[in-house]
Order: C-alpha cells, then sequence, then structure tokens
C-alpha cells in the first residue's frame, strides 16, 4: 500500500500511524520534518504545483517501493502558511525487518528536497520575506542513492 498526500491542513501525526500501520508490519521507519524557527522564521510558506509535486511524491514512492521490500509507505508534504514547530513533512516506511524500512524512509526524505517541485519562502521576525535557496549539501545526499 502506498499512500501519498499533499495537503495543506496539519499532520495529526497519531492518525497517520494508526492509519499506516494497521496491517500490523513487522517494522515501521518513520521521519518527521519540522518548521525550523531558528535565524528568526517566524512563518515558512511553501509554494507549490499541485500536479508536478504530488507527481513527484508518487514517483519517489514508487521508486522507493520498486527498490526496497516495503509492505507499506505514506508519504505526507505540507504546504501553504506554518509556524515554527509545525510538521511540514511525514514519512512512514514499513517492512518485514527494519534495514529495508530504515533506508527507504532515508532515501525518501534525502531526495524528496531535490527532485519535488516546492519553493519554501520564510517570513522573519522583522517582517522580510526570503525564498529558500537549494543547499549543495540536499544535492550531494541525493546524488548518493544514484
Amino acid at each position: 500500500m502506498i499512500r501519498v498526500v499533499v495537503q495543506d491542513g496539519a499532520i495529526d501525526f497519531a492518525t497517520e500511524t494508526d492509519r499506516h500501520d494497521a496491517g500490523g508490519h513487522g517494522a515501521t521507519a518513520s521521519f518527521v520534518g519540522r518548521v525550523r524557527g531558528d535565524d528568526g522564521v517566524t512563518q515558512l510558506f511553501l509554494e507549490h504545483h499541485p500536479q508536478l509535486t504530488e507527481r513527484g511524491l508518487a514517483d519517489l514512492a514508487h521508486a522507493a517501493a520498486d527498490r526496497w521490500r516495503l509492505s507499506a509507505l505514506t508519504l505526507i508534504h505540507r504546504v501553504g502558511a506554518m509556524a515554527p514547530g509545525e510538521t511540514i513533512v511525514l514519512v512512514l516506511a514499513s517492512s518485514p525487518h527494519r534495514a529495508e524500512a530504515l533506508a527507504a524512509c532515508t532515501f525518501l526524505i534525502d531526495r524528496l528536497k531535490t527532485d519535488v517541485m516546492l519553493w519554501k519562502r520564510e517570513t522573519l521576525t522583522d517582517g522580510a520575506a526570503r525564498w529558500v535557496e537549494p543547499r549543495a549539501a540536499d544535492q550531494e545526499r541525493a546524488e548518493g542513492w544514484d
């Protein structure tokens, strides 16, 4: 079961974990990404292209499922306005054993930063806004999976 969701509402970790793990998988690895509040950030706004963003996430989810033996995969990404501390992304990868679940989870989080069409704009305490530029370290991690 692969489930990919793009949403503007809050991600409820407990609800999503219960929904994902209803099958009694051997191992589930998770990643919860939250909006950082460092550098005076008061809001993060994620712009996206609805069809391309969802397709990019789905393509990554299917690539992970093709690469590892997964019994379930959930990939949820928020868009729109978020405050520091709010969950921006949730990855749940399940398999009969932990190694594949952990690898798939890491792969997805490494690759979505470079492979999915999302644009981040931060608003600072002084009201100024800035676009978040891609980081070389993210590109290097993504390329490590090739």
